[in-house]
């Protein structure tokens, strides 16, 4: 079995030297399209191929591993080719650009029986694993709060901000160390370098048991700072990846209530030890050793999918995009961190699941069983049928009624008095009633449909796909696609930003986000991602 390295700049030359010299020649391959950076492996071995395709990596049934190791926008194009080829593959974080795209790489990965991990690579370093252990022994006692300093001068990047430039690290060191996912995210930063990009970013996050979280990133920072601080109720570490000696430090320190009186507990620190096993070697290993044995690693695609759900309600928080309500009811049929706000007009049914920050307005009914997301807003006169599905952050306008059967992604929009159906052949005298009558719609991540339009039952709308006002769809819609008429028919094509694509020889890129598509037959992909802005 041999390996391909995919990306040999300043992170994957460190995954070319650490992969030569524990795998030696089963490292066949080094692909970059830069060839001054591939001259740089000759340096470490004149057995390596350095090639500027990926062709030959994917047509060479030797390769059974790739390592992913480029710029994040190409995280996923690079990822999904290489699963197609049914090669198992190893992405440096993040996994993707969008949660939506994790996600479809994981079913690809499953689908296809081959093995995918992201590249968290702290949770492969030996100091994260004592800290755990330490939390599980109860050494520390009952975690109370976590804080994360990444901080540094330099490492600009122009493709993406700090916060996703850093943090996924710390977020999957956080979801490691706690184990729940985080009940509220908030997100704040400065923007000073570049336009639209953040330089400086404080997240903070509060989990279940009242264990709260903040991380601090920046690449603007006089010094370089890696410190993790664990707090419990019995003791305290302190994690300094930046220091060269006493790197994890345990603190006996606390407060105790002594006759109703606060007490301070402070003894001396104590150095703990632990392996000095290098963290990309251990990772390097584990995803060969999954690959061998064909089973699922500890950084699988379902963890890189939960860190990019993180970042983006994170970054949603940081553009002010989140809904700020107030005169916030509580539900007393939901979970009691669950807030949302309804008009007085509505009528929620027990039983539903409504998310925190949702908005629903006047004389609208949501009915038993039905899950809505977070941040979503309702319009006058909307009905959610019995346990329809809708995502977060989706907005459906005036009277409108979701019946059951139709399921909505997250970013949905529905146009004023827009309508779906759920029963393909309906009669009034001889009635069909009962899920097994009812065909389901599915209106996939982003897509738009206009005023007035008719979703007939049992269809299929693609990400991003374009509904225009009135339009009679009929028949599946693919990612992208503009649909007009009735007959709904493809006319054009948009970009997810809501511009429309024009193509030249099958190449479109979006006049506003700058976003690069390519046509396929008769479909449409995007090859390049930007920064949401």
């Amino acid at each position: 079995m041999k390996l391909a390295i995919v990306g040999c700049g300043r992170w994957g030359m460190n995954h070319v030297r650490t992969a030569h010299r524990i795998f030696g020649e089963k490292l066949k391959y080094v692909c970059d399209v830069d060839k001054k950076n591939l001259e740089k492996i000759r340096e470490i071995s004149q057995k390596i191929k350095g090639i500027t395709s990926l062709e030959e990596i994917l047509n060479d049934p030797e390769v059974q591993g790739v390592v992913v190791a480029t710029p994040a926008e190409t995280h996923y194009a690079l990822a999904k080719q290489c699963l197609e080829a049914d090669k198992n593959v190893l992405v440096e974080k993040p996994l993707a650009l969008f949660s939506y795209q994790a996600r479809e790489l994981d079913h690809l990965a499953r689908q296809r029986k081959k093995i995918l991990m992201v590249g968290h690579l702290l949770l492969y370093h030996p100091a994260i694993r004592k800290i755990k252990q330490l939390i599980q022994d109860g050494t520390l006692g009952k975690l109370q709060y976590i804080y994360s300093n990444r901080l540094n001068l330099g490492t600009v990047r122009k493709e993406e901000n700090i916060l996703w430039s850093f943090a996924p690290h710390d977020i999957s060191v956080l979801q490691y160390l706690i184990e729940e996912d985080p009940v509220e995210i908030d997100a704040k930063g400065g923007i000073f370098l570049q336009p639209g990009i953040h330089d400086v970013t404080l997240t903070i996050l509060r989990y279940p048991r009242n264990i709260h979280a903040h991380i601090h990133v920046s690449w603007l920072h006089p010094f370089k700072e890696h410190r993790l601080v664990v707090i419990g109720d019995k003791n305290m570490i302190v994690f300094e990846d930046s220091k060269k000696q006493d790197r994890l430090i345990l603190y006996p320190k606390g407060i105790d209530w002594i006759k109703g009186e606060p007490q301070k507990r402070d003894a001396d620190y104590q150095v703990i030890e632990y392996s000095d096993e290098e963290p990309l070697q251990l990772e390097l290993e584990h995803f060969m050793q999954c690959v061998t044995t064909g089973t699922q690693p500890f950084t699988d695609g379902k963890n890189g999918i939960k860190v990019l759900e993180i970042l983006e309600q994170a970054q949603a928080r940081l553009e002010n995009k989140e809904t700020r309500t107030e005169n916030i009811r509580v539900n007393l049929q939901t979970p009691p961190n669950q807030k949302f706000f309804v008009h007085e007009t509505a009528v929620i049914d027990e039983g539903c699941q409504i998310g925190e920050g949702t908005k629903i307005w006047h004389f609208s009914h949501i009915q038993k069983g039905a899950v809505i997301g977070k941040n979503c807003t309702l319009g006058q006169n909307v009905n959610i049928g019995n346990n329809v599905r809708i995502g977060n952050f989706v907005k459906i306008q005036n009277n409108v009624s979701v019946y059951e059967g139709v399921e909505l992604e997250d970013y949905v929009f529905c146009g004023p008095s827009m309508v779906f159906t759920n029963v393909l052949n309906p009669r009034c005298e001889f009635p069909q009633r009962g899920r097994e009558y009812y065909q389901p719609t599915l209106v996939k991540y982003g897509a738009s449909i206009g005023a007035n339009a008719t979703i007939l039952c049992g269809i299929t709308i693609g990400r991003f796909a374009f509904i225009g006002a009135g339009a009679i769809v009929t028949k599946d819609v693919p990612d992208y696609a503009l649909v007009v008429g009735n007959p709904g028919r493809i006319v054009g094509w948009m970009c997810r930003c809501g511009a429309k694509l024009k193509f030249f020889n099958d190449n479109a890129q979006c006049s506003r986000c700058k976003r690069v598509y390519k046509k396929i037959n008769d479909s449409v992909s995007c090859i390049r991602e930007v920064e949401i802005k």
